[in-house]
């Protein structure tokens, strides 16, 4: 089987227009927001005028739940005047995401569950039509489709393939799902409904050399037979992909194995990199994003940071945890308003991940937006 890794050097010509214009490769420069400060009270340095706080413990209860171990993945959602905080829980067998609800004041009202006994659920993302899709990050894992609201109930979303999922990102533009794989050679998939809000069926596509899209032959493979990375000759593979972003016609991915911030313009069929290593970024995982166009994109290791790639390309980290090496920062994601982010450390300073180490925090300052 003929496998191959993309490394696409882009020129600016070739971004012309688009939100990276002469952004091929983001580099270290000063953050937007100043340096760190000192570490708070929560082991959070942030820069001035940011303030932080604790949100959930991981077998501790918030809002009348017990909050699940090793969080992970999560998105925000409106709700009425306040929001809803999703996230996953990524440990065997007893995995699955909760939801936390907050008040317009930002005060937690109450907590819950919105899927459980699944296994290993990483990463995901939120469709337009206000569900979140929780990804299994095993072999042949599934997408499962999740109310946040915690009304309905979940529903595995097999025609988005059976494989080592990690994220989804969604693009209303063309109506279709992004996924990442988190194999040393997976892919980057694209999945198209049948229907526009509805995904009990539809068609899997690899990204593969040109770029093109080609058609997966078996979405669903069994145990023994071909897997979806490997169905198709010329599809791409990256090691290690991770989290994903849509934004303004570009799908941002992040790949762990080689320390990469990719990007798919899906408007001018491009893929390249806007970050390849070497700066304050390390350990890349879970990525979001701002309609200010600012990347934020999390750590798994590294020194326990939160970076910012700005479109103009300064690469700088907008917080650090101290005291937390054995865990790795997850779950980035902006309140409604995008006055608040919510993160958390999956294993806390105890580095258990299926113990009670986990922490979800809340910052809140000035964010671009």
């Amino acid at each position: 089987m003929q496998r191959r890794t993309f490394l696409l050097a882009v020129s600016a010509a070739a971004l012309s227009g688009s939100l990276w214009q002469d952004a091929a490769h983001a580099c270290a420069g000063a953050s937007p927001y100043g340096p760190l400060g000192p570490p708070d009270a929560n082991g959070m340095a942030l820069p001035a005028g940011f303030t932080g706080r604790v949100i959930a413990r991981s077998g501790q209860s918030v809002g009348g739940a017990r909050w699940h171990p090793a969080p992970d993945g999560g998105a925000c959602f409106t709700d009425g005047t306040g929001w809803i905080y999703v996230s996953n829980s990524e440990i065997p067998l007893a995995g699955g995401a909760s939801a936390i609800k907050f008040g317009a004041d930002g005060s937690v009202e109450r907590a819950y569950r919105i899927l459980s006994g699944t296994n290993l659920n990483c990463a995901g993302g939120a469709t337009p039509w206000n569900t979140w899709l929780s990804c299994e990050e095993i072999f042949r894992g599934r997408v499962y489709e999740t109310d946040p609201y915690g009304v309905r109930a979940a529903q595995p979303r097999n025609a988005m393939g059976r494989f080592k999922h990690e994220a989804a990102a969604c693009d209303p533009d063309r109506r279709v799902i992004y996924l990442t794989e988190d194999e040393s050679d997976g892919c980057f998939y694209r999945f198209t409904p049948g229907t526009w809000g509805d995904l009990s069926g539809g068609r899997l596509d690899v990204l593969c050399a040109g770029p093109a899209w080609k058609q997966v032959p078996n979405p669903g493979p069994a145990v023994l037979e071909r897997q979806t990375r490997h169905q198709v000759s010329d599809a791409l593979h990256f090691n290690g992909g991770e989290g994903c972003h849509y934004a303004g016609g570009v799908c941002y991915f992040t790949a762990k194995g080689d320390r990469k911030v990719w990007f798919y313009d899906a408007g001018r069929n491009v893929l390249g990199t806007v970050y390849d290593g070497g700066g304050s970024l390390d350990g890349v995982d879970n990525i979001t994003g701002t309609s200010a166009g600012d990347l934020y994109v999390a750590e798994d290791g590294g020194n326990m940071e939160i970076n910012i790639i700005t479109p103009d390309r300064a690469v700088a980290p907008i917080m650090r945890l101290d005291g937390q090496s054995r865990s790795e920062i997850t779950g980035p994601a902006f309140s409604p308003d995008g006055t608040r982010l919510y993160f958390s450390s999956q294993r806390g300073t105890s580095g258990e991940t299926a113990g009670t180490g986990g922490i979800t925090y809340e910052v809140t300052g000035p964010f671009r937006r």
